[in-house]
């Protein structure tokens, strides 16, 4: 489903506080109460907030959004994000790209960047960037995905392991206050490691959301990143690891 601005607000909303009520979201938006009520229902249908009387919760995740869907979370945080993690790269480089939707938007961001090496293990990537200018696009095998056009498996892993990029940047599900960064499928996990392993700078794209979710595997923690790329300043327990790290954070906002 694709998202509404509003919804989008609505849908931080429940993450951070766990519940919301019609009354005070109509109030909030200036719309009527059974604007909200559709908004509600439709969330709901979606999966992505339980419905109750007066208002919705947040769902209980055990996996992640279906790929659509998660296009449709935070998109003016993600394509603000893309651009400022691909101002990190200059033209003549190598770079690996995973994937996830807001390592997408740095490869829109890319689109007129020259002399680029791209390795990806992300189909939707090499779509983005086939035909424009001066970029040697190289594809890892494996398994694909289907539900979103990852590559994965051993074979995407022992891939990635050939090379050794100036610039890594990764994406993830979830995000823990102690630093820790989190996904749900343990093959794509093992590709995005290798991608860390085999860059010179790995940086993480990842929009603030993400801290109001939870996943079961973990990729790494900052102390393996170099930089942190983001829409809103991080809570404090992550941000001190990072300090601790010496990762870089960067902020993105999403009118810049």
């Amino acid at each position: 489903m694709q998202l509404s601005e509003r919804q989008t607000g609505i849908l931080q909303r429940a993450r951070a506080l766990g519940r919301v009520e019609v009354e005070a979201l109509a109030a909030e938006y200036d719309v009527s109460t059974q604007t909200i009520r559709r908004d509600l229902n439709e969330l709901s249908r979606g999966g992505l907030l339980a419905r109750h009387h007066g208002g919705a919760r947040a769902a209980t995740q055990v996996v992640n959004f279906a790929y659509a869907e998660r296009r449709g979370l935070a998109g003016p945080a993600k394509r603000a994000i893309g651009a400022a993690a691909a101002a990190m790269v200059p033209d003549g480089c190598s770079i690996i790209l995973n994937i996830g939707t807001t390592t997408e938007e740095v490869a829109r961001a890319l689109v007129d960047r020259r002399d680029l090496v791209v390795v990806t293990n992300n189909l939707n990537v090499v779509g983005i960037l086939s035909g424009t200018p001066r970029k040697e696009i190289i594809l890892a095998g494996g398994l694909v995905r289907q539900s979103d056009g990852a590559i994965v498996g051993d074979e995407a892993v022992g891939f990635i392991r050939g090379f050794k990029a100036d610039f890594a940047f990764i994406g993830a599900s979830a995000l823990d206050e102690d630093g820790a960064i989190l996904d749900y499928d343990m093959r794509e996990v093992a590709v995005a490691r290798a991608i860390i392993a085999n860059a010179r700078r790995a940086i993480l794209v990842s929009d603030s959301q993400k801290f109001d979710r939870s996943a079961p595997v973990r990729i790494c923690g900052v102390g393996d990143l170099h930089a942190f790329v983001t829409d809103a300043a991080p809570p404090r327990g992550f941000a001190l690891a990072c300090e601790r790290a010496g990762v870089l954070v960067e902020v993105a906002g999403a009118g810049s």
